[in-house]
């Protein structure tokens, strides 16, 4: 988990890039394609696929007027709690490890709680800017923002919010869920990234404010308008899913739909919080299926194409624990996934291409992932990770041809054309163990054919 200390090192992010550009409710760039040089003779189809486009819309959700959140009012109370003695607080194990997935896939996995937050990018962008953003015709008129000054105190992020004991805090959670529910946009972003803020670290914070009803009053904000405000509600959302008694709270209240909006609508760091937080309540086996019966695959598809890094990182993570389930492997099949996946084994040194692998690997679990691997040029991707990647990613490579190839004569076939055989020879001799045996055992199916043909002739 990514800490306070952690996320200044951020802060270098440009904010007109974060917000400078228009959001369209769901999109995908023309194709792209990758070159690769491979030798004479040999080809591979890497062939970026398009997802189809999809109108979302929603609207904010504004509840009556509460009690107004100013700085006076935190910055005083946090301030006479801060006086108090330290109170230690240790994080549970289980939230600290959260993303332990399948032995094969947690050593690429690294999915963070609020992986955005830039404390000083938060508190440095004025509100007129983000007016003049959205609609740039139009003479701004900003809207006081009350966490300014809560957020521009570093001080609070690293002593004063870390010595304060839930207890203390209850008065100020309250206001802040108390506040989510007002008429203000300002004040309601301004709850939300306290309630992010104090989530962030601290176990039983998110206890508290899981108790204390900010959950219900989040998820409208995950359809407002207002970028920064859907950036911490979503945000808030994934650190109180750490918690495990909050996942049930979050699904219940209806946020899956939501979430999933967010990776149609979002920034860039709100889709990749949104497909985190899908993760994170995918670890719960019952909303797999919910998950992708609510729509979510397309969308994460679409984030592992025009992503940043980043955000392809958290897509693979997120279908990969949604395709553990046949009904999502089918889905994602469905969506276009396998394309972008086989474009990714080509990429090396940024850690996508075994995590690409992995997913594949999954999707040869049913025939129609088996033939659009291989229609998509997977085996000529999957022979050439065996010669570039690493030990692992040559493992994961030669695990997903045997599960092409154990019961495929045509693509054991496929794989001899593709000049497979000499860097299977040469992984069976120099490779990890697991990499070893599973390249005897191919070798020993691509063996068969010959010797039937052989036994046959006169």
């Amino acid at each position: 988990m990514v800490s306070l200390e952690d996320s200044h090192s951020h802060n270098s992010v440009s904010n007109s890039a974060h917000f400078g550009q228009t959001r369209p409710y769901y999109y995908t760039p023309p194709p792209s394609s990758i070159k690769i040089n491979r030798a004479m003779g040999r080809s591979m189809r890497t062939i970026r696929s398009t997802i189809f486009r999809t109108d979302c819309s929603g609207s904010e959700h504004s509840g009556a007027i509460s009690e107004n959140m100013t700085d006076s009012v935190i910055d005083i109370r946090l301030g006479e709690l801060a006086k108090k003695p330290p109170v230690n607080s240790k994080g549970s194990s289980s939230d600290e490890d959260y993303l332990q997935l399948s032995q094969a896939f947690s050593d690429f996995s690294a999915c963070s709680s609020d992986i955005s937050g830039e404390l000083q990018r938060l508190a440095s962008v004025p509100v007129s800017d983000l007016v003049l953003t959205q609609n740039p015709n139009s003479k701004p008129e900003p809207e006081p923002e009350p966490c300014l000054g809560f957020l521009e105190r570093e001080k609070f992020s690293t002593e004063i919010i870390e010595s304060i004991s839930p207890e203390d805090l209850q008065p100020t959670v309250k206001l802040c869920v108390d506040s989510l529910h007002s008429s203000s946009v300002a004040v309601k972003r301004s709850a939300a990234a306290k309630l992010r803020l104090l989530a962030k670290n601290r176990a039983d914070n998110r206890a508290l404010i899981g108790e204390s009803g900010a959950i219900p009053g989040l998820i409208p904000l995950l359809r407002c308008t207002d970028p920064w405000t859907q950036e911490h509600a979503v945000t808030a959302l994934l650190n109180l899913s750490l918690h495990e008694p909050n996942k049930v709270l979050i699904t219940s209240s209806g946020a899956i739909k939501s979430l999933i909006y967010v990776l149609k609508t979002g920034t860039d760091t709100s889709k990749q919080n949104a497909a985190c937080g899908l993760l994170s309540l995918a670890l719960i086996d019952e909303n797999k299926l919910s998950i992708g019966a609510c729509g979510a695959i397309p969308p994460l598809v679409c984030l592992l194409i025009n992503g940043t890094n980043r955000g392809k990182k958290d897509a693979l993570t997120t279908l990969y624990k949604l395709c553990s389930v046949k009904l999502n492997k089918e889905r994602a099949i469905s969506a276009g996934a396998v394309k972008p996946l086989v474009g990714l084994v080509g990429e090396q040194g940024n850690g996508l291409a075994e995590k690409a692998m992995v997913v594949l690997s999954l999707l040869t679990g049913i025939d129609s992932g088996k033939e659009a691997i291989v229609e998509e040029g997977g085996i000529a991707a999957l022979v050439e990770a065996i010669e570039d990647s690493s030990d692992k990613g040559r493992e994961f490579a030669v695990l997903t041809l045997l599960q092409l190839c154990t019961d495929s004569v045509r693509n054991r076939g496929l794989l001899v054309r593709e000049g497979g055989i000499p860097p299977l020879v040469a992984l069976s001799q120099n490779g990890t163990a697991k990499a070893k045996h599973k390249a005897e055992t191919l070798l020993g199916f691509l063996r068969e054919p010959r010797q039937e043909a052989s036994s046959s002739t006169p």
